[in-house]
């Protein structure tokens, strides 16, 4: 079939529509052309040759004359001959051979990531729910346990002999740990292997009469004042006072660790230390500096102060100690107690200090459930070092103060005055200022600096993301940008 072309060289109005849009490769004849081309090719199979496709191509395009334009396009359709068609099949097989062997290695590391960033995401996630599951146990624990004291205070005010009670139920810690051992350990060991074990925290040589007299005395006197400072301080206050006052133990022992262990200065636990300290006298103040705010005061803050000291002398003389060396010393100190200090209420007893009718009229369920509650909220700080993050456990002490409040203001006992309240705010923020890590001015700088990087990234991406919706509108619209030269 002839070409017969136009007085402009344009042979349909195709030809022409092409030339001015400017579709690259056109030459004049192009839609002639194209049908005839279409007929000629034909489908290369495998393994065949057909050397008769580049002359059929080429007699059909020589008749034509073109211009040094257009001879680049007629040049690619002549190479695209039988071989050419079948050589970029195999180049494609080869290459696709080539990827799914380069893929195969990525592929596997790739799932070994994703792996490893689930079971991380599944431990954090867990860390997160008991500690969650710790905060509400540690906090109710502390709070029935200042209740259950007030509660027996109304018929039975012995708070010596209530604390040495509460401090004998501190030998059935190691015996609870050694349960949770038998049943989560694959590898179980007999109670005397594990007690020797456990007892490495007093030394090399374990356990000696000479180091359970020197090592567990102090700690042992300290672990009863403690205590019993702290019951002496619920009969003049009210819960709440009381176990916001006894927060103030961790500005102590910053202040405590900053002077004797010489450990960093920090600013902010400056600032709230000060805020304890302020927020005391303020708790003091509320009452008008009566006398029994005053005494109940100083008891508070001296069971505060015998707490911190406890903990500054056991990071200097035992270091750091995992849950079953905390568990043998535990059930060491109620050995010393039972043994030592259990002539300090028969004195009380027969000088008549703390004097009670019989045995038979001792209120044995609320002494069994203060003590109880006592050694559950001592287990599970300890256990919860080991299950969560320990940040969480002082979390849960401090929420003992507004679950005080409210079991105070459920049964009438306190009214909150402006003082009071402002005193009870400032000392608990003082109390989670104390919990800011060493390092917490340089980890909110790297937080800042990630957000202001992720900015800038979502800012980029949003520009190029914007210029690549420009280009496709503008093509969809049929304009064709000509890069200059």
């Amino acid at each position: 079939m002839d070409v017969k072309a136009a007085p402009n060289g344009v042979a349909t109005i195709e030809d022409r529509i092409l030339r001015i849009t400017g579709y690259y490769g056109y030459y004049p004849g192009y839609s002639s052309q194209k049908s005839t081309s279409r007929s000629s090719v034909t489908r290369c199979k495998p393994g065949a040759n057909y050397p008769s496709s580049h002359s059929g191509i080429s007699r059909q395009l020589s008749p034509l004359s073109v211009t040094e334009d257009s001879s680049a396009p007629i040049f690619e359709l002549q190479s695209r001959g039988s071989s050419g068609v079948c050589g970029h099949r195999v180049e494609r097989q080869n290459r696709s051979g080539e990827d799914g062997t380069q893929t195969l290695p990525e592929n596997s590391s790739q799932e070994n990531r994703s792996k490893a960033r689930c079971r991380s995401c599944t431990s954090m996630v867990l860390k997160a729910v008991w500690g969650l599951l710790i905060i509400l146990s540690v906090s109710s624990s502390w709070v029935g346990t200042t209740q259950i004291v007030k509660i027996t205070y109304k018929n039975f005010y012995c708070p010596f002999f209530m604390t040495w009670f509460s401090t004998n139920w501190n030998i059935m810690f190691f015996p609870v740990y050694y349960s949770g051992h038998l049943a989560t350990a694959q590898e179980k060991q007999s109670p005397m292997k594990k007690f020797r074990e456990c007892s490495r925290i007093f030394g090399e040589d374990g356990l000696t009469l000479k180091l359970f007299l020197k090592r567990t005395a102090p700690f042992s006197i300290l672990w009863t004042l403690t205590n019993y400072l702290y019951l002496l301080a619920l009969k003049k206050l009210t819960a709440t006072d009381v176990s916001a006052l006894f927060c103030c133990n961790k500005a102590f022992v910053f202040l405590l660790s900053w002077i004797v262990l010489k450990d960093r200065f920090m600013g902010v636990r400056i600032v709230a230390a000060i805020m304890a300290i302020t927020g005391i006298v303020m708790m003091a103040y509320a009452d008008n500096f009566h006398t029994d705010s005053i005494i109940g005061v100083a008891f508070a803050v001296g069971s505060a102060s015998t707490s911190a000291l406890y903990k500054v002398l056991f990071k200097m003389f035992l270091g750091s100690a995992n849950f079953g060396e905390a568990a043998h010393f535990v059930s060491t100190l109620g050995f010393f107690n039972l043994i030592f200090i259990s002539f300090t209420p028969i004195i009380l007893y027969f000088t008549k200090v703390e004097h009670w009718s019989s045995f038979a009229a001792l209120p044995w369920g609320y002494l069994c459930g203060m003590a109880g509650l006592w050694l559950a909220f001592n287990i599970l700080v300890n256990v919860g070092v080991v299950l969560t993050y320990p940040i969480l456990i002082s979390i849960g002490t401090v929420l003992s103060v507004p679950g005080n409040a409210a079991v105070d203001l459920l049964k009438q006992e306190v009214i909150f005055n402006v003082v009071r309240l402002a005193a009870t705010i400032i000392i608990c923020i003082g109390f989670l200022l104390m919990l800011l890590p060493e390092e917490w001015d340089e980890i909110t700088l790297r937080f800042i600096n990630s957000l202001k990087e992720k900015k800038s990234e979502d800012h980029v991406e949003d520009i190029t993301d914007s210029s690549v919706h420009l280009r496709t509108r503008s093509r969809a619209n049929g304009t064709v940008s000509i890069p200059l030269a």
